[in-house]
């Protein structure tokens, strides 16, 4: 496995040639890309870069935001901040955040941990005007945390808050120390007007952090998480209600899944076209970060959305699968 040096340019590259990919087929994806309003995109594999492609004009020092990409980062962190005994996530969010965090009765704010918020189990209402918001005013209860998924983009906002309570540390602080300075990533997280904190970086920086999540979390010989069983249940189902969700983090390959702002449920894969051990990072407007580690690849797409706008999943995903599928052959 390879990984690129920090503070450096430099990548190796493997050629698809080598990896006996259909490179007729691949030439034609990049037309794909571009139609669909992509701006980068990348491919790895075991560490080193097949493609890198950029459209319009976008660049590898261009920054873009991942939307809900990041929440995979946020859970991440989570892990890391309790690998260092800093809170557990079996604890209750109001042992970090104080009660009254929310405008549910304290019988039920106390039933919410941070696990919940990590798997958007809280049991707090998606239903406000407007979802990002993080005051206690809009966290309502609605039924006993644990039992019902909903994407709650506002629960896992405050995440950030129990991070810097059990830190010390501000949020951009904590991850520059524990992530992006260890693996060499450049961006930084913005707040929104609607108090969501979106992080910003390079193609480059993504494919980094995608690298890192393909080595569990590990980085050359550097530990960045030491809890390999807290990355594990990472990146598997973390309730059975949609099975395709772990901690912040979609799975394929599950006997079913749910969407943002929807209660219905789909008997399938999440996106039936990729390897069934895929997990991504997703984001608003076709913001990905695919990792199979049966094929040792990183896919990282960022640009503007490529149809209808989605918080995660879209058509895309199975589309761009569905055309990667014929260069891979796996």
């Amino acid at each position: 496995m390879y990984f690129p040096p920090k503070n450096s340019n430099d990548w190796e590259k493997i050629s698809p040639k080598s990896l006996n990919w259909d490179e007729e087929e691949l030439n034609r994806l990049y037309p794909y890309l571009e139609s669909k309003h992509t701006n980068a995109f990348i491919i790895l594999k075991n560490g080193k870069m097949v493609c890198e492609k950029y459209f319009g004009n976008f660049t590898d020092k261009s920054f873009w935001y991942w939307a809900s990409a990041g929440k995979t980062v946020t859970g991440l962190l989570v892990g890391i901040a309790q690998s260092e005994g800093l809170l557990n996530i079996n604890h209750k969010t109001s042992d970090y955040l104080g009660e009254g965090w929310t405008a549910a009765p304290i019988e039920k704010e106390n039933l919410i941990t941070i696990k919940d918020q990590l798997s958007m189990t809280t049991g707090l209402d998606d239903s406000e005007a407007e979802i990002q918001c993080t005051q206690p005013s809009c966290f309502q209860y609605k039924t006993d945390a644990g039992t019902r998924w909903s994407y709650n983009t506002a629960t896992y906002t405050v995440l950030d808050r129990v991070i810097e309570k059990a830190s010390g540390k501000s949020f951009n602080d904590y991850f520059n120390a524990r992530i992006k300075n260890k693996i060499g990533m450049i961006g930084f997280w913005k707040t929104t007007k609607t108090n969501n904190n979106v992080l910003f970086s390079d193609a480059r920086s993504m494919a980094r952090f995608g690298l890192l999540l393909l080595n569990k979390g590990k980085w050359g010989e550097n530990y960045i998480l030491k809890d390999e069983n807290y990355f594990n249940a990472q990146i598997n189902s973390s309730q059975g209600i949609n099975p395709s969700y772990g901690y912040l983090t979609w799975l394929n390959g599950k006997n079913g899944y749910m969407l943002p702002t929807s209660q219905r449920k789909f008997s399938d894969y999440l996106i039936p076209n990729a390897p069934a051990d895929l997990f991504a990072a997703l984001g608003k407007n076709d913001q990905k970060i695919y990792v199979v580690p049966s094929q040792n690849l990183v896919v990282i797409r960022m640009g503007e959305k490529s149809g209808n706008s989605h918080a995660a999943l879209s058509n895309f995903d199975n589309e761009l699968w569905g055309k990667l599928k014929q260069i891979i052959k796996y």
